[in-house]
């Protein structure tokens, strides 16, 4: 299984981006994709996951600005985020869990100016 992450960029607070994620090889109908981030200093943290039965979950700091959404004929999750902040600046990580096994991407980083 490969995930191919893309989208990032820099954008000014308040601005919006979006990312894309793609998920290559043997995938199964049921799994979960979802996106975690990393800032500088701090630990990897969820932000948003979707499950291939339609079923989303936010961290709460990003309730209201960020959606997840996905393509399961694709095999493809997204990231819409709006009213960014320059404290969503991070390297953003798009995963897939697959029954107990986790499959990771390249990051893409996103800057948010103040």
């Amino acid at each position: 299984v490969q995930l191919q992450a893309s989208g990032g960029g820099l954008v000014q607070a308040g601005g919006s981006l979006r990312l894309s994620c793609a998920a290559s090889g043997i995938i199964p109908r049921v799994n979960t994709l979802g996106w975690y981030r990393q800032a500088p200093g701090k630990q990897r943290e969820l932000v948003a996951t979707a499950t291939s039965s339609g079923i989303a979950n936010y961290v709460d700091s990003v309730k209201g600005r960020f959606t997840i959404d996905r393509d399961n004929v694709k095999n493809t999750v997204y990231l819409q985020m709006n009213s960014l902040k320059p404290e969503d600046t991070a390297v953003y990580y798009c995963n897939i869990k697959i029954a107990s096994s986790y499959y990771w991407g390249q990051g893409t980083q996103v800057t948010v100016s103040s």
